[in-house]
């Protein structure tokens, strides 16, 4: 729990001189958000949906990509407000299979610290454009959800943590919802941790030893849908929870902890926090079952503290993994690298950098294979990365049709629509997995794009070859004549497949 780090937002900047490669980029949007801005969720109609931070949390926006597919030059749009009387901060989150939004918990509501038990779910096809929030009753006994982390199972079910037990519920797959108990076993509370799914439907956490304290404590764990319960995956190897060992103990301890990513390579790459000096790294291998520990952070010239602790991270199309990192447990002066499978690479940061502490932020990956970059001010950008995106990763489709009317709905095979990772991570306080398809059309004279509306995808299963299914709905408003169609996958396209617009 972490009720003072407001605060921390305005602590004094920190001006950083670093050498860093410079081949990535940072671009600012052309349109300003109308309200500060955080977490971000990308819907299955190509806009984004994003929450306003710090006031006015009730509030959420839509951004629109321009006639060209630009979300650099997109529009802003306000949406339904949630329902009276909750508007959180730091909360569980999750684009459902049908296209719908959850939002579940917050540690704050109004602003107060109250780890609140609220939660809604998002409509965008009712009252559209603006949408409508429905409140959701939660768990049965649970007086919290709190910042508390969430996934969406390969089946589709959206499962939930009690941020303060050690407890969790799974929601049935239409989320109206009817929650049902799981999570047998856990070994210490669900408090700070974070959930990453892998291939075959399990998911990972590092243990961060709330109300459990281990000053030498290295333990993950395992969830299994099929028995409901968790089980060891080992030692982390090193340290990845903020236990100050060694600089204050328990007393003295965060528990905090770094993202972690599924990688295509058939590892997850995971950060940590450490209040007593530089953050660690392990990886994980899923086939192996086993940690191995990777580097500590750090840089030519940068401080000598620098972690994760509530960091935001995000698997880009070349393969590497984005990471933002800042120094001690909520200090200001953020710093990025790139990890590349090996070793950890210092990349340039956008402009708010050094007047940002690294729970702040959040990485999106959007359509076009870019990154979306927010941190609570109105000041929202773009990375470009570089390097060559992983076309064997691509998605593909198996089209029935050629010609396709405006306004129709079909059902859409292929194969790998849902990617190889979540590819967005931060762990107990935001969760913006991407792992379903995102259908686009571009008309072939116009260079116009229009992106289609998938839901009622056959699985949410990463690293999944297929086959696989999802429904698209043509925009009404598509432009007519031979234009090309694309699945894109955590930011990866497929092949144009020539069609045309009736």
């Amino acid at each position: 729990m972490k009720p003072l780090r407001m605060l921390l937002f305005a602590t004094l900047v920190l001006c950083l001189a670093l050498g860093v490669a410079s081949a990535q980029t940072w671009t600012r949007l052309t349109n300003s958000p109308p309200a500060n801005v955080g977490a971000a969720l990308v819907l299955t109609d190509g806009t984004l949906l994003v929450h306003a931070e710090q006031q006015n949390s009730a509030n959420w926006y839509r951004l629109t990509p321009d006639i060209n597919g630009s979300y650099i030059n997109g529009t802003w749009s306000q949406v339904a407000s949630l329902p009276s009387g909750y508007a959180p901060l730091y909360f569980a989150s999750a684009v459902l299979p049908d296209g719908r939004v959850a939002v579940e918990g917050g540690e704050y509501n109004n602003l107060q610290a109250q780890w609140t038990n609220k939660g809604a779910v998002w409509d965008p096809t009712v009252n559209a454009p603006q949408g409508q929030w429905t409140t959701v009753s939660p768990p049965s006994g649970w007086g919290n959800i709190g910042d508390a982390q969430s996934v969406i199972l390969t089946n589709g079910q959206f499962m939930l943590a009690n941020c303060c037990s050690k407890q969790q519920a799974i929601a049935d797959k239409n989320y109206v919802p009817t929650w049902t108990s799981t999570g047998a076993g856990k070994f210490d509370e669900n408090d700070e941790e974070g959930w990453t799914l892998l291939p075959g439907g399990k998911v990972l956490t590092v243990d961060a030893y709330v109300n459990s304290y281990n000053g030498t404590g290295t333990n993950s764990e395992i969830y299994d849908p099929n028995s409901g319960a968790w089980t060891t995956a080992g030692s982390t190897i090193v340290q990845l929870w903020d236990s100050a060992n060694g600089c204050g103990g328990q007393g003295s301890a965060s528990y905090e902890e770094g993202p972690m990513v599924l990688m295509p390579n058939g590892t997850v790459f995971a950060n940590g926090a450490n209040r007593c000096g530089a953050g660690h790294t392990s990886v994980y291998n899923v086939s192996a079952g086993t940690w191995t520990a990777g580097p500590d952070y750090g840089c030519s010239g940068c401080p000598s503290n620098l972690d994760t602790a509530d960091a935001p991270a995000v698997l880009l199309t070349t393969g590497n993994v984005l990471v933002m990192t800042s120094p001690g447990v909520f200090g200001n002066g953020a710093i990025f690298f790139e990890w590349d499978g090996t070793k950890l690479n210092h990349v340039p940061g956008p402009p708010n950098a050094p007047s940002d502490s690294s729970f702040v932020g959040h990485l999106l990956m959007l359509p076009t294979g870019q990154v979306l970059f927010t941190d609570f001010s109105n000041d929202v950008e773009v990375y470009t990365p570089s390097g060559n995106v992983l076309t064997n990763l691509a998605p593909s489709a198996l089209l029935t049709q050629a010609v396709l009317a405006r306004g129709s709905s079909f059902t859409l095979f292929g194969y790998k629509f849902n990617g190889a990772s979540q590819t967005v991570a931060y762990g107990d306080d935001y969760q913006a997995a991407t792992n379903y398809p995102i259908v686009r059309i571009t008309n072939k004279s116009s260079g116009h794009v229009f992106y289609c509306r998938t839901h009622g995808h056959s699985t949410m299963a990463v690293g999944y070859p297929g086959p696989t299914y999802t429904t698209l709905q043509v925009p009404s408003n598509m432009e007519t004549g031979a234009s090309y169609l694309e699945v894109v996958a955590n930011g990866i396209p497929s092949t144009k497949y020539p069609i045309a617009i009736q």
